[in-house]
Order: structure tokens, then C-alpha cells, then sequence
């Protein structure tokens, strides 16, 4: 294990949520419509474009929280060996993950996010083509999820299903939507929340 500097996480913990929320805006302004042009190259459908993107940033998400679970678990039974504080081990295996973060195995989450869309019933993709195609957004989306748990309270996205009734406070309505429709009929990107709290609006459409 490398040397770790404790209180590290909480004296940053201001700075790097701000970093990260933003970046959570440069992803949606700039890898999204990337991906999304890239993925129009091969299919038609903007519905399907647009539900794909949605669903592979859901998916990093859930990818990313596990990954970190699991790195935190081997990062604490490694330092509760010879930890005698003053921090609480909690403090310290936080700091080392901080510190450590190029340690993530970035790349598991993204074949795992693959796997999982690769089965997901509501996206489909040209037999000839595979989902490594916007495995940058997913990287990217996986990077900044990850360091999102660092956080203290995380940063999460909002759970969305089709044909909820559509909240303001949480979503803006896509430019195509029919305004007057009171449910979503798919969601174009989540919102971002700490404890229920919208810190960033997502986007949806809405359809009657």
C-alpha cells in the first residue's frame, strides 16, 4: 500500500464535489451528444439513441457504486492490520482511496456496464455492431460516478421508469416534448441528487 495522508477527503471534500458536478455538466453537454452523434451513424431512431445514452449512464452508475464497495472493503481490511489512528480508520481508508483513485479498475466497470446493456430489454443495436462503440462515455461516466462516492453525502442519480408522472424539480423536457403531457415517456438523461436533494436537473420526454 502507498503512504496515504489522512484528512485529506474531508479538507477537499468542498472542491472536489463542485469539480465533480460540473464535470457531470461537461459529460452531458459534450461526450453525451458525442456518443449520441456517433450512435445515429447506426441507428435511425433517435428514441433508441437517446434511451441507450440514458441507460449506459444508469448503468455506469450502478457499476462504478459497486466497484467502490468493493474497493473500499479491501482498502479497510488492509489498513485496519497496523491502523492506531488518531483518525478513525473510517477517515483514513477514505483518505487512501482519495489519494488512490487511479487504483479503480476503471475498465471492469466499463465490460460490466457492456454486459448489462448487452441484455437490458429495452435497447437494441445492429447485430454487427457492439456497445464498446461508446465506451468512452461509459469510462468517463464510470470515472466521475466513482469519485462521486468519495463524497461526503455521495452524489447518485435520480431513479427514473417510463410513464412516471414528470416532476419539474427534477428534469427539464426535452425541446420535442408535448408540454402538456403530464408522464414521461423515456428519460434523456438522469438527474443528479445528494440525500433526495436535485442538484442538477436531468432530462426527459414527455408524450401522451
Amino acid at each position: 500500500l502507498r503512504s496515504c495522508s489522512p484528512g485529506r477527503a474531508r479538507r477537499t471534500n468542498a472542491s472536489r464535489r463542485a469539480s465533480l458536478i460540473a464535470r457531470f455538466g461537461d459529460i452531458y453537454a459534450e461526450e453525451r451528444l458525442d456518443a449520441e452523434t456517433l450512435l445515429r451513424t447506426y441507428i435511425s431512431d433517435m428514441e433508441m439513441v437517446q434511451r441507450i445514452i440514458y441507460i449506459a449512464a444508469v448503468e455506469s452508475f450502478h457499476a462504478a457504486k459497486m466497484a467502490y464497495r468493493q474497493f473500499k472493503v479491501r482498502v479497510r481490511d488492509t489498513l485496519s492490520i497496523g491502523h492506531s489512528g488518531p483518525e478513525s480508520l473510517e477517515d483514513t481508508v477514505l483518505d487512501y482511496i482519495v489519494r488512490h483513485e487511479d487504483l479503480y479498475d476503471v475498465q471492469a466497470s466499463v465490460n460490466e456496464v457492456i454486459r448489462s446493456m448487452n441484455i437490458n430489454p429495452k435497447i437494441s443495436f445492429p447485430p454487427e455492431i457492439d456497445f464498446i462503440v461508446i465506451s468512452t462515455l461509459i469510462r468517463e461516466l464510470c470515472r466521475m460516478a466513482f469519485s462521486m462516492q468519495t463524497l461526503s453525502p455521495p452524489l447518485d442519480i435520480a431513479f427514473g421508469i417510463d410513464g412516471e408522472l414528470f416532476s419539474e424539480t427534477k428534469y427539464h423536457r426535452s425541446f420535442d416534448s408535448d408540454f402538456t403531457a403530464a408522464l414521461v415517456a423515456y428519460h434523456v438523461w438522469p438527474a443528479l441528487m445528494e440525500n433526495d436533494i436535485v442538484v442538477v436537473k436531468g432530462e426527459a420526454v414527455t408524450k401522451r
